[in-house]
């Protein structure tokens, strides 16, 4: 995991993880009986050191089909397409992706992930600025040293309660269709089937709705 992607994953100074996934995590090992070891990586080297490094990439990763042409994914655990967040001051402005792309706009981004891809395929006209921070990426729009960022809408409602100054924009009428999953080993079916049942089972018994809650509500 990335450990720069709250509230799914983050590093604190002393080299800890916590958030959403974190928890996940921890309490898929200990179903398996092995402990978790987090390794931290980069949304440009994600794949790359899943591949060489890991079992299992968690911390808030959209399916896409790029990265299912090198690995798997476990089922969907939720849906979460891209949304807007800029200052509260400004959302009148920001109401729909014509809105949003236009030359006096300043779209920050960080580089390597969908929320990079999504920019590229959708901002045309309005100005990208690339920010390889994700962690002090909404302090840039509080600053106003950027306009708005397109990210994923369960980030943007914990960021506008981070930041007072920032608000979501229509977070329930996302501007894209995704899907969040833990990356999996391509064509390991029994560590896949695993996975699953254990997913299956945590939300059937409630155990998964109290992370969710904890970290997103």
């Amino acid at each position: 995991m990335t450990g720069d992607y709250k509230p799914f994953t983050y590093q604190q100074s002393n080299g800890v993880f916590e958030g959403m996934d974190v928890d996940l995590g921890q309490s898929l090992a200990k179903a398996m009986g092995v402990e978790a070891q987090f390794i931290k990586t980069s949304w440009p080297g994600l794949m790359n050191d899943f591949l060489e490094k890991c079992d299992i990439a968690m911390g808030g990763v959209s399916i896409t089909l790029d990265r299912l042409k090198k690995a798997g994914f476990a089922e969907s655990h939720m849906l979460d397409g891209k949304s807007a967040i800029a200052r509260c001051t400004d959302t009148a402005k920001f109401q729909s992706l014509e809105m949003i792309d236009q030359p006096a706009t300043r779209a920050i981004v960080n580089p390597g992930g969908t929320n990079e891809r999504f920019a590229r395929a959708n901002f045309k006209r309005a100005k990208l600025i690339l920010h390889n921070d994700n962690v002090s990426i909404f302090e840039q729009i509080v600053q106003g040293k950027a306009d708005i960022m397109v990210t994923d809408s369960s980030e943007t409602l914990w960021q506008s309660k981070q930041h007072t100054e920032l608000c979501a924009i229509n977070p329930d009428k996302p501007l894209q269709f995704a899907e969040k999953a833990f990356m999996l080993p391509r064509g390991d079916v029994p560590f896949k089937a695993w996975v699953d049942a254990w997913m299956h089972m945590q939300k059937e018994t409630g155990a998964y709705q109290q992370v969710f809650n904890k970290w997103l509500k």
